[in-house]
């Protein structure tokens, strides 16, 4: 009876162990997820999700979160009361500002993050507030807290992605965005807004006035062609009278030099019925023997010859 239960002892103890050596082998990866397997102290990464097998009490696994993280700097994520040690800064012009930023990040490489340095978010934040100090200061508060936020988190961005590619943590940025800008002061803070509303009135103005210029441009353009298609066709029928009247002149002076007496009558009674039209000439003389001779002569019969 003690020999039956000293092998049952001994094949429970040896499913144990077994059962402990098989799930000791196995580990699973999730889709989010990589896995850091160390032999020996050699690390080795492993990306594929699923069911993978390991040497038990050799091989040794870490498992590593790959999904998007965020940081808050400058504020408590969890509360979003201010972190005035970190959203405190002074621009280029000299003014201080509260500036707050949410960072975004994910793991690339889980051997360089686990193994490069010891916390490697710490890190990531403290060069991203160097980084931001650094644009901040050599920008000047007016686009800090209006116009500028776009090419300032660019500028971060690209000067944040250099130093982790200088220091090699395993750490990528995915991206840096301005949460909130604003002056440290109430005082400082209505002006602020004062400056914002004469800035968006003047953009409302120099739009209403491209409007304008657009309605208006088109009917002065069309002006302008009609003016000059008059003036064209004014220069046309003046050239052309001209060139009619040269030609009626030199037809004339034709007609002069083969009979000059005609021509010069001819001449004399159109200049009278130009200067003279519907006019009656009155001859006062005398004739031949010394007689008063008062007479009408009507131009009308010898001007329709």
């Amino acid at each position: 009876m003690n020999d039956m239960i000293k092998k049952l002892i001994g094949v429970g103890i040896g499913a144990v162990v077994i059962a402990i050596l098989i799930f000791s082998s196995i580990y699973t990866i999730g889709e989010q997820e990589q896995a850091v397997v160390t032999t020996f102290g050699n690390p080795k990464a492993v990306s594929t999700a699923g069911i993978h097998l390991k040497i038990p009490f050799i091989q040794h696994v870490r498992k590593v979160d790959t999904t998007i993280k965020g940081i808050a700097i400058g504020y408590q994520e969890a509360s979003n009361a201010s972190i005035e040690s970190e959203s405190l800064m002074i621009t280029s012009d000299f003014n201080f500002v509260n500036v707050d930023f949410y960072l975004e990040y994910r793991v690339s490489d889980p051997i360089l993050a686990l193994y490069a340095s010891q916390n490697p978010t710490v890190v990531l934040k403290n060069i991203a507030q160097g980084c931001i100090r650094s644009v901040i200061g050599t920008t000047d508060v007016d686009s800090v807290i209006t116009t500028g936020k776009n090419e300032i988190q660019a500028n971060i961005k690209e000067m944040i992605m250099r130093e982790l590619a200088a220091n090699d943590i395993g750490i990528q940025l995915v991206n840096i965005t301005i949460q909130d800008a604003e002056p440290p002061t109430d005082a400082v803070k209505e002006a602020f807004k004062a400056v914002e509303t004469a800035k968006q009135s003047k953009e409302t103005a120099i739009n209403n006035a491209n409007k304008y210029r657009s309605e208006q441009l088109p009917a002065a353009q069309a002006k302008v062609d009609r003016i000059i298609k008059e003036a064209e066709a004014s220069k046309a029928a003046r050239i052309n009278e001209g060139i009619g009247q040269a030609e009626r002149f030199s037809a004339l002076f034709d007609e002069y030099k083969k009979y000059p007496l005609i021509t010069k009558q001819r001449m004399f009674f159109e200049a009278m019925q130009e200067l003279l039209p519907d006019m009656t000439v009155y001859i006062n003389g005398t004739d031949k023997d010394g007689n008063n001779i008062e007479m009408m002569l009507p131009l009308e019969p010898f001007l329709s010859e």
